[in-house]
C-alpha cells in the first residue's frame, strides 16, 4: 500500500483581481511536504501574485491557504520568505548582518536585541551564501546578486520549515546561481519544502522535483516527469508561442 502524501500547503478555491479583471482563477493547489516546487508560466500569468496572496501580502476576492493544516497567522513563524529582488528598497541605511538578523524576529521578537548566538547564526548563513566577509556593508553597496544571497541568507537563519522564493534567479550570475540552487536542495534534503516562482524553462528538471504550471488558472501540478511536458507546456503558454525546446 503506497505511502499516503502529506500536504504541507493547500490552496483552495483561490481567486485574485486587480482592478476587476481576474489574475489568478479559482486555483486549487496542494503542495507536499519535502519537495523543491517550481511555480511556471508566461509573463502575467499571476505567479508572484500566487504568492503573495498564499503570504497575505495580497488580499483574494475567495479562498483560503492551510500550511500545515491552519491559516498563515499561526504558522507565520515556520514560513520563509524570498521577495523579488526588484521590489526592496535596496537603498534603507542598514547593514548586510542586520538584514540577515531579521531572520531571527520570529525567534526573539522585534523589540528584543539580537543575542550573541542569533549572530553566530546569521554568520553561518552568510557564510553559506558566500558573504561573510560583508557583514558590515551597506546593503545598497552590492551588487544584485550579493543583494539576493543576503536575502536567501536572512531566509536560512529564519530555519522556517516551508520557504516561498520569488525568482530567486533573476538578474544574477552563474556563480550566484549554483549557490542559489545548491541551497534549495540542501534544504530540500533536510525535509524542508521550498516553493519557487521560476521562468527558465531550460533549468526546470535539473533543479526541481515538482512542477506547477499555471496561467490565470491552474494548469497542471505534480512531479516533473508527470506534468512538465510538451502538452502542457503549449496550454500553460498558449498565447506566447514559447514552447520548451530539446
Amino acid at each position: 500500500m503506497s505511502k499516503e502524501v502529506e500536504f504541507v500547503v493547500e490552496v483552495e478555491d483561490m481567486t485574485v483581481a486587480y482592478h476587476v479583471k481576474p489574475v489568478l482563477w479559482d486555483v486549487d493547489l496542494n503542495v507536499p511536504k519535502g519537495v523543491l516546487m517550481a511555480i511556471v508560466g508566461p509573463n502575467g500569468a499571476g505567479k508572484s501574485t500566487l504568492l503573495k496572496a498564499m503570504l497575505n501580502l495580497i488580499k483574494p476576492i475567495s479562498g483560503r491557504v492551510l500550511f500545515n493544516g491552519e491559516s498563515y497567522e499561526t504558522q507565520r513563524k515556520h514560513i520563509g520568505y524570498v521577495p523579488q529582488r526588484g521590489s526592496v528598497d535596496w537603498d534603507f541605511p542598514t547593514t548586510v548582518l542586520d538584514v540577515v538578523l531579521m531572520g531571527r524576529y520570529g525567534h526573539i521578537g522585534w523589540i528584543k536585541r539580537s543575542s550573541s548566538k542569533d549572530k553566530e547564526l546569521a554568520m553561518i548563513a552568510l557564510k553559506k551564501v558566500a558573504m561573510e566577509d560583508f557583514s558590515n556593508r551597506q546593503i545598497s553597496q552590492l551588487s544584485g546578486g550579493q543583494q539576493q544571497r543576503v536575502f536567501l541568507a536572512r531566509a536560512l537563519v529564519q530555519d522556517a520549515d516551508i520557504y516561498f522564493m520569488d525568482e530567486p534567479f533573476q538578474g544574477v550570475d552563474a556563480k550566484t546561481e549554483k549557490a542559489v540552487i545548491e541551497i534549495l536542495k540542501e534544504l530540500r534534503k533536510r525535509g524542508k519544502t521550498v516553493v519557487v516562482v521560476h521562468h527558465d524553462l531550460q533549468t526546470v528538471k535539473d533543479y526541481f522535483d515538482w512542477v506547477t504550471l499555471i496561467n490565470t488558472q491552474l494548469i497542471a501540478s505534480g512531479p516533473v516527469e508527470d506534468v512538465f511536458t510538451e502538452d502542457n507546456l503549449r496550454k500553460a503558454y498558449r498565447s506566447t508561442g514559447k514552447i520548451l525546446k530539446g
